[in-house]
């Protein structure tokens, strides 16, 4: 296999050079640059992107990079016994925000599932999901299957794992093999018999008062622990370039001025409040792309007020 993107132009012609980041089962991401051209379709061959199409900005096409995990691709998300389908495309959904392509149905309660108006953005997931008439052949190819529940009354007979910890054994074993994670009814949950097929099970943390959540909702909790960087609260967000002190100053005089043309200013304690309305004016760390509007909106007033 290749280890560079295919890049499928056939319809707008254009061409376009893969990331210098390879696709292969090495590499945690595959960034590929997606034309946005209207009938231009692409594909990665390991993760098998289909991005939806959408209408360009401009004559040319516009780049959009994006970052897709290629152990993804080794995750089945299974639904078990669904009844509502517009449970099933809010699923789906969650599946194609994350970059989880693969889901699997057993015994759906309706059959028109595929056409649900809630996946928005994943029609063509929904259109590919795989169904099966029990949860032995659903599972069938994972080297592990984990189950989710919401406690309720019942008494399990298997290891229980909270989301957090759970997770974290789910992404060491996606780099290795594939991993179903099965999510029952909205009724019922997971019932005895398709625990039988799980080697553990996972739950979210909700409080005791209200443990069940919407089906859709806690696929998308699940998936977002798969993906999330427990690296990323620790980087420092990107720094905004502050303003010159000139301008800063400029700020504050003409905030002065006002303040003294409005009778804020009085004249026994003019030169504490002036202190304090400069120590005010620093402590906000104006940013140089703000500074520049608040002294147009000064200006806009002291020329309101006729001076």
């Amino acid at each position: 296999m290749s280890n560079r993107p295919e890049i499928n132009h056939s319809a707008c012609g254009k061409s376009s050079q893969s990331n210098p980041s390879p696709c292969g089962a090495g590499t945690r991401a595959c960034r590929v640059e997606i034309h946005l051209d209207a009938k231009c379709r692409h594909e990665c061959r390991h993760g098998r992107l289909k991005p939806a199409p959408r209408r360009s900005q401009s004559p040319s096409c516009a780049v959009l990079k994006w970052a897709f995990l290629p152990d993804n691709d080794n995750l089945r998300v299974v639904l078990v016994a669904t009844r509502n389908p517009l449970n099933i495309g809010a699923a789906a959904r969650a599946m194609s925000n994350f970059g989880f392509l693969r889901l699997r149905v057993v015994n759906p309660y309706d059959v028109a599932f595929r056409e649900a108006r809630s996946a928005v953005g994943a029609a063509e997931l929904l259109r590919n999901a795989e169904e099966y008439r029990s949860v032995a052949e659903a599972v069938a190819d994972c080297s592990l299957v984990v189950g989710t529940t919401a406690l309720g009354h019942r008494e399990l007979q298997h290891p229980l794992r909270r989301l957090e910890y759970g997770g974290r054994l789910i992404r060491g074993r996606l780099a290795s093999g594939t991993v179903a994670l099965l999510f029952g009814s909205e009724k019922f949950g997971l019932s005895n018999d398709d625990m039988s097929h799980c080697d553990w099970l996972m739950r979210i943390p909700t409080r005791e008062a209200h443990e069940s959540m919407n089906l859709g909702q806690a696929v998308a909790v699940c998936l977002y622990e798969l993906v999330r960087d427990t690296r990323a609260a620790a980087r420092e967000p990107a720094r905004i370039a502050a303003a010159p002190a000139a301008d800063v100053e400029r700020f504050t005089d003409m905030l002065l001025d006002l303040l003294r043309e409005s009778g804020y200013v009085k004249a026994r304690t003019a030169e504490s409040t002036e202190r304090k309305v400069r120590r005010l004016v620093r402590r906000l760390n104006l940013p140089a792309r703000d500074a520049e509007v608040w002294l147009g909106i000064l200006r806009q007033i002291r020329w309101k007020l006729g001076r």
